[in-house]
């Protein structure tokens, strides 16, 4: 056991540095916390779920649904606890993104934050705030304001992430009816991706992956002509999960 005043040690790449055990301590001040940042999709535009802070700090502003992680918890458990006890979502896959540690982005202290995030169907899910949320609902994208703490950096930051994601592996099995025409499938990815695809292009390529089934059935009880029906086929999507793909849109 180290007594007061002696000398402890850490070794970096290339030096060994030595501290005094009072500045050892202050090494072991940090808190952390947890941030969700749950994407979900509506059949037309991409939201994210905000919650209003009932408490301090930032009381009154939007945020997104997090807190700190207990002393003797797991970080990825601390993401589920936190996400159900602010809006009562439970059962939602987390994939954790990056840590955000600028010195001053907590005013009560040093407060590192993991930030996971997860694209959803909105209507699998019912949304009941708790705990210090005010109140808890789902923004578009383009209308979300300014955020407490850093949370439009890390909002951002997972979008980018989930504009990657959209072209490196198949999205929509979850996120669609189970038939579902080209056009809902590219209006998804526009969503996600915030931008315009030309027709054609995704057409011709989304259908050369072999990804989705001809169900050789129409839309029934719409307006304008009726268009084919489709649905993923499992085994070829999970292997694309799985393996991954290059789908340069």
């Amino acid at each position: 056991m180290q007594k007061k005043g002696q000398y402890v040690s850490s070794f970096g790449p290339d030096k060994q540095n030595i501290y005094r055990m009072s500045e050892i301590e202050s090494f072991f001040k940090s808190a952390f916390s947890v941030d969700n940042v749950i994407f979900g999709f509506d059949g037309g535009d991409l939201k994210v779920l905000l919650i209003q802070r009932g408490a301090a700090p930032y009381k009154g502003k939007w945020a997104l649904p997090g807190d700190l992680v207990y002393p003797n918890e797991d970080i990825n458990t601390a993401a589920e606890r936190v996400l159900e006890q602010l809006t009562g979502l439970r059962g939602v896959y987390l994939e954790q993104v990056k840590a955000f540690g600028a010195v001053n982005r907590h005013p009560l202290g040093r407060v590192i934050t993991i930030a996971y995030y997860s694209l959803i169907k909105i209507s699998d899910y019912v949304v009941t705030p708790a705990s210090f949320a005010q109140s808890a609902r789902w923004h578009t994208i383009s209308e979300v304001g300014e955020l407490a703490f850093d949370h439009n950096e890390i909002l951002d930051a997972c979008l980018r992430r989930l504009k990657h994601k959209v072209r490196t592996a198949p999205i929509g099995f979850e996120l669609l009816p189970p038939k579902f025409t080209l056009t809902e499938l590219q209006q998804l990815y526009e969503a996600i991706l915030v931008e315009k695809l030309d027709k054609r292009n995704f057409r011709k390529k989304i259908l050369a992956m072999n990804l989705l089934l001809d169900l050789n059935e129409l839309q029934e009880g719409v307006a304008h002509r009726p268009a084919k029906l489709y649905q993923f086929d499992k085994k070829n999507y999970e292997q694309f999960v799985a393996e991954g793909f290059s789908f340069d849109l």
